[in-house]
């Protein structure tokens, strides 16, 4: 396989996983959410939360780069169960929950005001992404031991247990015991990052495609380690995943028994996302070929990922070397070392994987 190692980490890293500022930016709009919020329930004497905790990609850090900025940072809000009453000090549904908490967060800064959704309340942003608040409430039991037991259940269409935290905890541990740390991070959470940027990579797919959250399941079902080739990795996982997907389209919650994140056994998304695959693998092909060139491969790549970064990489050392070698002949010429104009020839680099 023609080596584009380096090119992919690139790749990954300038174009796929969100720079620093960014994410400095949303912790910000996060924690003035939080701070918001607790004000707001204050003001109308409405139960604290007990505390907060961010989740999904944003917490497990596999959020990828949006041209249009169109994150979603998850932020759980938790309350004691026993504070959620009403005024006669009957329980709260989840519903007035929801209610409560946008009605909290809502003191009328927003140019688009805060939204009660199925699982959350939406804050959105005119930087174009938006922050989820998932309501919970939290109970305290005793077990016969008279150990404390806590759980959590999600204020949905119902109140349902759930708690996304442990989303979080499965993959980090994930993360940890497959992935080499090959000192830029471990690579399990990069080919995670690559495989939902090629779900993201073109405007049409979106709404047809698995969703992020599928795809990190499914990644981390398939994960193919080398420590020493980003594109091995990566080219392995996706192709892992399509036999993944042609055996079966069904993917199992991973926290949650019983619980599939797709629907039935003919999902529409995910058998897209297989077509995608197929067609991602057919046009790295020709890295396979004993005669590929680094303008091949690199174009590949460019197709897989809908970009330009890879060949404008090719562009930038052909730049990079010939430049040099004109201001050398023209300097050479100048002092009347014509024999000069015999320098060596420079090469294309990239070598191939056995």
């Amino acid at each position: 396989m023609f080596d584009c190692a380096k090119d992919v980490l690139a790749y990954h890293d300038q174009q796929v996983t969100l720079p620093q500022g960014e994410r400095d930016e949303m912790r910000k709009r996060r924690d003035a959410n939080r701070t918001r919020l607790e004000k707001g329930l204050a003001a109308a004497e409405d139960p604290a939360p007990h505390h907060f905790k961010s989740q999904g990609s944003y917490a497990m850090k596999t959020m990828v780069q949006d041209e249009d900025r169109d994150y979603d940072i998850d932020d759980g809000v938790y309350f004691n169960r026993d504070d959620l009453v009403g005024a006669r000090g009957a329980e709260l549904t989840a519903l007035q929950a929801r209610q409560m908490v946008r009605d909290a967060i809502d003191d009328g800064s927003f140019a688009n005001p805060p939204e009660v959704r199925k699982n959350c309340v939406r804050v959105y942003y005119q930087a174009g992404y938006h922050v989820d608040l998932p309501v919970y409430r939290r109970t305290v039991t005793k077990d016969w031991r008279g150990e404390e037991e806590v759980t959590y259940e999600l204020a949905s269409s119902t109140w349902k247990r759930s708690d996304a935290r442990e989303v979080t905890n499965w993959f980090e541990l994930e993360n940890n015991n497959q992935s080499p740390d090959t000192g830029n991070g471990r690579q399990l959470r990069r080919v995670t990052r690559l495989g939902k940027d090629f779900a993201r990579s073109r405007m049409s797919w979106r709404g047809r495609i698995l969703s992020g959250f599928g795809i990190t399941k499914l990644v981390t079902e398939t994960y193919r380690a080398d420590a020493g080739r980003e594109d091995k990795a990566a080219y392995d996982t996706l192709k892992a995943m399509r036999d993944r997907l042609n055996r079966s389209l069904m993917i199992n919650h991973p926290c949650t028994q019983g619980e599939t994140i797709t629907q039935g056994a003919d999902d529409a998304k995910a058998r897209f996302l297989r077509e995608k695959l197929d067609e991602a693998i057919d046009s790295l092909a020709v890295l396979f070929k004993p005669d590929c060139t680094r303008t091949e491969a690199l174009k590949a790549w460019d197709k897989v990922f809908n970009t330009d970064f890879f060949s404008s990489r090719a562009d930038a050392a052909a730049k990079a070397v010939s430049g040099p070698a004109i201001l050398t002949s023209g300097l050479l010429r100048s002092s009347g070392a014509l024999a000069a104009q015999a320098a060596p020839v420079h090469k294309e680099g990239g070598g191939r994987y056995a």
